[in-house]
Order: C-alpha cells, then structure tokens, then sequence
C-alpha cells in the first residue's frame, strides 16, 4: 500500500514538473477519430457509451478504446486494449504497449471518461497526441481544451452536452 503510494505521488510529481497544460490549440477540424480512454474500475457502461457516440454520427471504425482498471482478477478476460495501476512505474511513466499505442496516435478528439483523479489515467490524458481532448470538470482544468459539469454514471448527459457543443464549436 505504500509502494503504491509513492508510485502515485512520483507520477503525480512528473505530471507537475512537466508543465501540465494542454499543449497547442485544439485545431479546427472535423472530427472523426476519437480515443476514448474509460476507467472500468468505475463506470461498466462503456457499451452503451459506445452506442450514444455511434448514434451521434460517429463511425465504429474510427473509434478506439482503451481501459483502465485499479486491479485485474488472474482469469479476468478484456476485449479492449487495457492497462492497470501495476503498470505504473517509479519514475511517472507507464511500461504498457497498449498505452503507447494509443497515445502516439493522433486522434482528432480523445474523451478522457474518468471523473476521478488517478495518475496513470491523468498521464495517459497528458501524454495523448490528440488534437481535441474533452474531460470531466472535476480532473484537472490543465488536462483537457474542454470540459463537461456531470459524473461519469450520466453518460447520456454527458455525450448530449459534448455534441451540443461540437456542433456550436463547427467540430462535427
């Protein structure tokens, strides 16, 4: 329990040091490409997330997932890349290829769907090449170009308000 700890503390440190704001400005683009990086520890709907995104005019195919779980049970089975906290290292980065992956691709917008603050989600955010990149209010204001008021249980309000302001922003 401490180890994990200090793992946090370190990695909440390297986000710190590393001047935390949203790099560039988000571009004017359409989109059509979006990351979705979900903590499952939390919020099991990423199904019908997935179908508010599709019925909202977003391609299948140009969505891509990745999880995030505190813990993985030995036999449990995930049919989306995923990552866990044990693949945080000492030094504020994650040793994971599924995470790498997905943030060396430049996505037109990533939703970070998180509502708790947890370093290895926050750097995932962080790190992300995406133009675009939405989040809850209650993560870090520095962390994303725009930012959603609700909990990660009200997906429905959450995608409703996101697409309201995509077409406001000339983004869809």
């Amino acid at each position: 329990m401490f180890l994990n700890f200090f793992k946090n503390f370190s990695a909440k440190r390297t986000l710190k040091n590393s001047s935390l704001h949203v790099k560039g400005n988000p571009s004017d683009e359409t989109i059509t490409t979006v990351g979705l990086l979900i903590d499952k520890t939390y919020f099991e709907d990423k199904v019908n997330l997935i179908e508010e995104l599709l019925a909202n005019g977003i391609k299948r195919e140009n969505i891509q997932i990745l999880l995030y779980k505190d813990r993985f049970k030995k036999k449990e089975t995930v049919n989306y890349p995923s990552f866990s906290h044990k693949d945080l290292s000492w030094k504020g980065t994650l040793d994971n290829k599924n995470v790498k992956e997905f943030t060396d691709k430049e996505f037109d917008m990533l939703i970070s769907y998180y509502d708790t603050e947890k370093a290895p989600l926050m750097i995932t955010t962080f790190k992300s090449k995406a133009n675009f990149k939405v989040g809850f209010s209650t993560i870090d204001k520095r962390l994303n170009h725009f930012m959603i008021n609700t909990n990660a249980e009200n997906y429905k309000v959450f995608v409703f308000e996101l697409f309201k302001y995509l077409k406001i922003l000339n983004k869809i």
